[in-house]
C-alpha cells in the first residue's frame, strides 16, 4: 500500500529537504568588471596605434656621372626624385674620359654627359657595352663669324675652324655640308673627316683645332664652328650663329645625348624613373634656360629607338677600323 501524500512535502521528495535556488549566471559585478577590461584594453590600442609614427618608406640612392654638376636642373632633379623615395646624388668629372670606366667599375649608376657618337666610340676601343637608358637633349652645332653676318657672304676659299675631336670634327663638316659650304665624298657621315673633303666642289677650306680654340679663333678666320658650352663661355649669342644643325633630322641622330647604364641594369625600374623625371617640366625648362635657349629635350626616341643607332654607330665604327 502506497504511502499516502505528505502535506508538508508535497513534491514528494526527501521529507525535510529545501527546494533548489534557481541557477543565476555570473554575477552582475563579474560582468561590469570584464566590460570594463574590455573597454580598456580598446581604449589603449586606440591610443597606442593614433600615437605611432607611420614608419619612413625605404629609399633608393642613385648616382649618377655629370661634368655640370652646378646646373641648376640636378638641383631640381634631386627635389623631385626625394619626393618619391630617391636621393639622387651626382658626381662631378673634370675630363670626360673618367665619366665611362667609373660607370663600369660600379663607381655610379647612371651617367648622363655623353651623346650616342661618344658612347659607341668608347665601347667600340674599350671592348664594352654600355647601353642608353634614356635621352636626354641635343643641341644643335653653330656656325659663328665676326666677319660675316650670313653664310652667303663667306667668300670662296674661305677660312672655317673646326674642333679636332673626332666626334665634333666629323659633326662640323657635316653642318658646313648643310649649310652649303663643301661637299664630303659620298655625302658623309658621322665619321668623316677632313679627308672626305670634295675640295673641288667645296667652297671652303677647314682648319681643325682643339675645340676649346674654335671661339678664339674667330677673329682670325671666316667663321667656326663653336660647341654650345664654348659659345657660352665665349659669350657668343647662339641666335647669331650663321647656321646650325637640325637637332630633329636624322643626321643629328649620333648626337643626342644620352642616360646611359650597365646593359645588366637596363631595365631598373628607379633608373627608368630618374629618367622620367629629368622630362617633367620643371626641370626640362631649366635644362633649355641653362643653354640659353639651345637645348631641345630628346621627347621622341625610345630606349630601342636609341640602342638601334648606337647600334649601327657601333657597327661603322668597326668598319672603319
Amino acid at each position: 500500500m502506497s504511502n499516502p501524500t505528505n502535506p508538508a512535502n508535497p513534491s514528494g521528495g526527501t521529507p525535510g529537504a529545501l527546494p533548489e535556488k534557481p541557477h543565476s549566471g555570473p554575477s552582475k559585478g563579474l560582468i561590469i568588471g570584464i566590460v570594463v577590461i574590455v573597454l580598456a584594453i580598446i581604449v589603449g590600442l586606440v591610443v597606442f596605434f593614433a600615437t605611432r609614427k607611420p614608419k619612413a618608406a625605404a629609399t633608393t640612392t642613385v648616382t649618377i656621372g655629370v661634368t655640370d654638376e652646378s646646373q641648376p636642373y640636378w638641383a631640381k632633379l634631386k627635389e623631385l626624385a626625394a619626393k618619391e623615395n630617391i636621393t639622387v646624388q651626382t658626381k662631378n668629372f673634370a675630363s670626360y674620359t673618367e665619366v665611362n670606366p667609373a660607370l663600369r667599375q660600379k663607381q655610379l649608376d647612371l651617367n648622363q654627359f655623353q651623346h650616342l657618337l661618344y658612347l659607341a666610340n668608347y665601347n667600340v676601343q674599350n671592348n664594352d657595352n654600355i647601353v642608353p637608358l634614356g635621352g636626354s637633349m641635343i643641341v644643335p652645332l653653330g656656325l659663328y663669324s665676326k666677319k660675316h653676318t650670313s653664310v652667303d657672304q663667306i667668300p670662296q676659299g674661305g677660312e672655317i675652324a673646326i674642333p679636332n675631336d673626332p666626334t665634333n670634327e666629323a659633326r662640323a663638316l657635316l653642318v658646313l655640308q648643310a649649310a652649303g659650304l663643301l661637299k664630303l665624298n659620298g655625302g658623309g657621315t658621322a665619321l668623316s673627316t677632313p679627308a672626305d673633303i670634295d675640295q673641288a666642289n667645296s667652297k671652303v677650306k677647314v682648319t681643325p683645332v682643339d675645340a676649346a680654340q674654335t671661339a678664339a679663333s674667330l677673329p682670325s678666320v671666316d667663321g667656326s664652328i663653336v660647341n654650345n658650352s664654348f659659345a657660352a663661355d665665349a659669350k657668343l649669342d647662339p641666335s647669331k650663329a650663321l647656321y646650325k644643325d637640325d637637332p630633329n633630322s636624322a643626321a643629328a641622330e649620333p648626337y643626342i645625348n644620352v642616360f646611359a647604364v650597365r646593359k645588366d641594369d637596363l631595365n631598373n625600374p628607379t633608373y627608368k624613373r630618374v629618367v622620367e623625371l629629368y622630362h617633367e617640366k620643371a626641370v626640362a625648362d631649366l635644362v633649355v634656360s641653362g643653354s640659353n635657349g639651345t637645348a631641345v629635350i630628346v621627347e621622341n626616341k625610345s630606349q630601342a629607338d636609341l640602342q638601334a643607332i648606337l647600334d649601327k654607330l657601333e657597327t661603322q665604327i668597326k668598319e672603319k677600323k
